[in-house]
């Protein structure tokens, strides 16, 4: 019997159920542009070091199943919006983010702790919003979950999902 060959893994199905990454990035350095621009006055270096080492440490990852955000230098922040709770988002793309590829992404979701999100200067934010859109139906598919807002008329909605 001969030993595995490390060169070529075994092949291994997953089931769609599964949780897999199908995006991760982080925001765009370029947001910090202005505070590196304004190292040049050398006083302001320390908080450019620290904006770039905050973004460097703000990661964004969709998987099939959630999108999760985790922050923080020294503490860790985490927050997971599972898909099914996506109700809308947006694609915003300033000008000076456009100039570089970025854009902003605002989710709203019924999430309890994270109603409203907004991710800037994301990379590529057009593919990010059809790839979230293309997971969040393939998500409520799978759950079998349907949205249903009912309004009232003193401007509350119960929410059905």
């Amino acid at each position: 019997m001969s030993a595995p060959d490390p060169t070529h893994p075994p092949q291994v199905s997953t089931p769609a159920d599964e949780e897999s990454v199908l995006w991760e990035g982080t925001p765009s350095q370029w947001q910090n542009f202005g505070w590196w621009l304004s190292c040049l006055l050398v006083i302001p270096i320390p908080i450019a070091i620290w904006k770039a080492v905050s973004i460097a440490n703000y990661r964004i990852t969709l998987t099939r199943q959630r999108l999760r955000i985790r922050s923080g230098i020294f503490s860790k922040h985490n927050e997971d919006i599972e898909l099914y709770r996506v109700k809308d988002w947006s694609l915003k793309e300033p000008f000076l983010q456009r100039l570089f590829g970025a854009g902003e992404i605002e989710i709203i979701s019924s999430d309890r702790t994270a109603p409203e999100l907004t991710l800037s200067w994301i990379p590529g934010p057009g593919s990010l919003v059809e790839t979230l859109r293309a997971a969040v139906e393939a998500v409520r598919d799978s759950k079998r979950v349907r949205e249903v807002d009912m309004g009232f008329d003193d401007g509350d909605e119960l929410e059905i999902i």
